[in-house]
């Protein structure tokens, strides 16, 4: 079979914010660098989706420092941040948004032109920056794929799927996989290799994910020797859209109206409640989100939620002229749908938004294996039990620009390209063997059928509310489920092996809510995005939990401290 084979300094595998931007940072260092997405180049991923702000210590709204963005990062985790991860990000996120801007990205400015930096929940200072309208994502995305696009350092694959990253010696040496358009095996050595994937919460029924963040980055470092840390720590976003059904919006778009307008949250006797869990003032936008859920789960649990199971948000009190200035276009989409926000309440839930744990880092994202290193929604460190809002899209941009560094300085000497071809046949055996199971007894039909399976599985075993009796019923389900998707059989195609990479998919999103359910049952306290109704209180000294694989692929957890400042 003809085989793709390639050599590079630096191989980044994921092309979101993190992944472009540890690119352009590695090209920087004069590194050779080979940038591989299963999907294509910027489109994949969580940063293309992003609506909302990024939180940088810039002081042009009001005074503000780094050291303060560190502290309420802190305080916001619930005890469970890594310092030293916090610090990197916060302290380079100035330069990085001063960098991204050098790219084209356009940060909205005031009237004397200064950029201008919202308020958002968890922050004590006013320095989120923005791109109008709901377009900071895409913008960031924009920008970072012409920062990168004509360098000729920057080699750039499509429709690659890594499946194994080559661990030689203790050290990783590259990557390999196959090209999904020809099916043709790919392998890749390298100095150094990068993993951007992103997170995992397409696990979710309930979700605001692009449906490739299916955890292959969680199972790629840890089959390579990684460990992740809390994985347990998924954050639900409280306000996401559940009714009534809308076309061409994004289900989460409604946060940053609420806070420019102080949209309210009514239950469903059109009564407020926030300040019953947080003394949240009406009209005001300070709690996090971690409380914002609980509290609209805490309502419905009591029976005041609304007819589809969750809270209304209601800006009727708002001028009108106030509502067209702040939602722009967006208002007549709504309109078009029978939405008029003048006369009308919509419902929200929360929904499964954004992977707080992930494989542990140093400063330097470096991972425990030599030459393999981690950047954005897929690490641990930066958020600890709880994500403040804005601080996303700093931690891709700043992590993948220390990794880009990093890898580029300390990339390895070229390796014997043999260990890779070795490893190469290894790999497309397993996967002929995942391909035609030895007991065929279902067909491809089956796999969206499954996928749908385990997300309904997740989200009522390991969703916002858990019970010890709830998350091992879930876990029994999975272990059900990893027999029936074992006997899913696929037939080959000619080319674009889609359903390979559906399988291969849905083994990994099986891998990784085992994970978050293990750590889910180990914690038994309630702790930021981790609710646990049998287990109500948040213990007073923190713990973190430490996941690996051991030789037979079966998770092995272990309770230890969290990391410490200094």
């Amino acid at each position: 079979m003809n085989t793709l084979q390639l050599q590079t300094d630096v191989l980044i595998i994921g092309s979101g914010a993190a992944g472009m931007m540890a690119a352009r940072a590695a090209s920087d260092e004069g590194a050779k660098v080979i940038l591989a997405d299963k999907s294509l180049i910027g489109r994949g991923g969580a940063t293309i989706l992003a609506q909302m702000t990024v939180a940088v210590a810039l002081g042009e709204a009001e005074e503000d420092s780094v050291d303060v963005h560190f502290e309420d990062t802190m305080e916001g985790s619930r005890g469970l941040a890594d310092p030293s991860i916090v610090r990197a990000i916060v302290d380079r996120g100035p330069e990085v948004i001063l960098e991204a801007e050098g790219y084209g990205v356009k940060w909205a400015r005031t009237p004397d032109g200064k950029r201008s930096q919202a308020f958002a929940p968890g922050h004590s200072r006013a320095r989120c920056v923005y791109v109008d309208i709901l377009n900071t994502g895409g913008a960031t995305s924009n920008g970072l794929k012409r920062a990168i696009w004509k360098d000729e350092r920057i080699r750039r694959l499509k429709n690659v799927m890594l499946t194994k990253i080559v661990v030689e010696n203790g050290r990783a040496i590259g990557a390999v996989g196959f090209e999904m358009d020809e099916l043709r095996p790919v392998g890749i050595s390298a100095g150094s290799v990068i993993l951007a994937t992103g997170g995992l919460t397409e696990v979710y029924e309930r979700n605001s994910a692009s449906t490739n963040m299916t955890g292959d980055g969680h199972v790629l470092a840890a089959e390579a020797g990684a460990e992740l840390r809390d994985m347990e720590m998924v954050q639900f976003f409280p306000i996401a859209h559940l009714f009534p059904p809308l076309v061409g919006i994004d289900p989460i778009m409604w946060d940053p109206f609420r806070y420019k307008l102080g949209g309210r949250l009514l239950n469903g006797e059109q009564e407020e409640f926030m300040h019953r869990y947080n003394g949240e003032v009406a009209g005001k936008y300070t709690a996090a989100r971690d409380q914002t859920t609980l509290a609209i789960f805490r309502e419905v649990e009591a029976g005041r939620g609304t007819p589809h199971g969750g809270a209304y948000l209601d800006f009727r009190m708002v001028p009108e002229d106030q509502l067209k200035e702040a939602f722009g276009p967006v208002i007549d989409i709504l309109r078009n749908q029978g939405v008029d926000l003048t006369k009308d309440m919509v419902e929200v839930a929360p929904m499964a938004h954004f992977m707080l744990g992930g494989v542990r880092v140093d400063e330097r994202m470096r991972t425990r294996v030599n030459g393999l290193l981690a950047a954005g929604e897929l690490i641990y460190g930066m958020h600890g039990a709880n994500r403040l809002s804005g601080n996303a899209i700093t931690e891709a941009l700043v992590t993948g620009r220390i990794a880009g560094e990093t890898a580029a300085r300390t990339a390895a000497s070229a390796s014997d390209e043999t260990a890779i071809e070795r490893a190469l046949a290894a790999e497309w055996e397993r996967l002929e063997t995942f391909w035609h199971p030895t007991e065929v007894k279902k067909d491809s039909a089956s796999l969206q059928t499954f996928k749908h399976k385990l997300q309904h599985v997740m989200w009522k075993g390991a969703g916002p509310l858990r019970t010890e009796e709830i998350l091992n019923a879930a876990l029994a389900e999975l272990q059900a489920l990893r027999a029936e998707l074992d006997e899913i059989a696929l037939a080959r195609p000619g080319k674009f092996a889609l359903s390979l990479v559906e399988k291969l998919e849905a083994d990994s999103m099986l891998k990784v809510s085992e994970a978050i359910i293990l750590g889910a049952i180990e914690r038994r306290e309630s702790r930021g995005a981790h609710v646990r109704l049998d287990y109500s209180e948040m213990l007073a000294e923190p713990t973190s939990s430490s996941l690996t694989l051991d030789a037979l692929g079966r998770w092995r957890l272990e309770t230890v401290a969290p990391p410490v400042d200094g």
